[in-house]
């Protein structure tokens, strides 16, 4: 599975590049991961939430690190999750901003199956990765990720309201919402 995804964000290339740099902040907006902790000078032990209440972990190493330029990363071998990937940081046309470009790549558990499962379940991967961008975009411009009243805990509100597709009501909740 493969996955790209860009941003803009209003904050200075170094300023994006130290705090995406620092690992252990990857956390703080991706939704799926748990932990990210690191354990050598290229060298990291990541650990994300899988569908079905499971977890995977992994060990990760950096492969490219440009200062405020690019970094790329891939799992180790033997990895529950394989992956790879890089994120390239360039000034955005106004001078002020840093564009981020993401390219992933990775086994989702299960294959093809596991792909349909994840999408069924809402969790399809360019959309998560859109989604952690823009939780990114938040808490770089604002200090901190908006939640709406609405969905204020993000995916667990969906396993406390858990929905369904829309369906014609049946005639017993006919008659409790019209009162007739």
């Amino acid at each position: 599975m493969e996955v790209t995804g860009t941003t803009t964000i209003r904050r200075p290339v170094s300023e994006v590049f130290a705090f995406w740099r620092r690992l252990e902040n990857l956390s703080m907006f991706m939704e799926q991961l748990d932990d990210v902790r690191t354990t050598g000078e290229r060298t990291s032990h990541w650990r994300s939430s899988a569908p079905f209440g499971r977890n995977v972990e992994w060990d990760a190493e950096i492969t490219e690190d440009v200062t405020g330029e690019r970094l790329g990363w891939r799992s180790s071998a033997g990895a529950e999750l394989p992956n790879a990937g890089v994120v390239i940081f360039a000034p955005a046309p106004d001078g002020i901003s840093t564009e981020i470009h993401v390219a992933m790549e990775y086994d989702i558990p299960g294959g093809e199956a596991g792909k349909a499962i994840a999408k069924f379940f809402g969790d399809e991967p360019s959309q998560q990765l859109d989604d952690d961008l823009r939780r990114l975009k938040q808490l770089l411009e604002t200090g901190e990720i908006v939640r709406s009243d609405g969905a204020p805990w993000g995916k667990r509100a969906r396993e406390e309201f858990p929905q369904r597709p829309a369906q014609p009501l049946t005639p017993e909740e006919r008659k409790e919402v019209l009162g007739s």
